[in-house]
């Protein structure tokens, strides 16, 4: 389905829908971070100093959907890379193309910013997303460890 919304930045007006997003994306993934991370990571992604990109979908004058993006060096490429580190979409809203949109719209800033890759993570549960995100990239079998 093609999204009927918009897309754009996140700006410093948008903090009350992003937070409640962003406690929704916190809330899925039955994970928490202290308030200073949540106002250090809006912040971050408002200040162009920090090599992190956050975009919302709108739908009807609403925030339904958020994503961030952290660009890094790369071992790989002279180019960077473009890590889609957190997307969420309002669950009253899924299937509206949202999710797409804001994927595609990573891809689209991603190419302008010259990054060599854009890449993401998942937990192996999320059949929803998984759904999509094997129509839009592909999967190619990495698992993830971390300390």
């Amino acid at each position: 389905m093609a999204f009927s919304g918009t897309l754009r930045d996140l700006t410093a007006a948008d903090r009350p829908a992003w937070s409640r997003l962003w406690s929704g994306y916190l809330d899925f993934y039955r994970s928490s971070v202290p308030e200073a991370v949540t106002e250090a990571t809006f912040q971050r992604l408002l200040d162009p100093a920090w090599p992190m990109f956050a975009l919302v979908a709108e739908q009807d004058g609403a925030a339904i959907g958020i994503v961030h993006c952290v660009l890094h060096p790369a071992t790989w490429a002279l180019e960077p890379y473009c890590y889609l580190e957190d997307l969420f979409v309002d669950p009253t809203v899924r299937g509206s193309g949202a999710g797409r949109a804001l994927i595609e719209a990573v891809y689209a800033r991603a190419e302008t910013l010259g990054a060599a890759r854009v890449y993401w993570l998942t937990h192996e549960s999320n059949a929803i997303a998984r759904a999509l995100y094997d129509k839009v990239a592909r999967n190619l079998g990495f698992i993830q460890y971390r300390n």
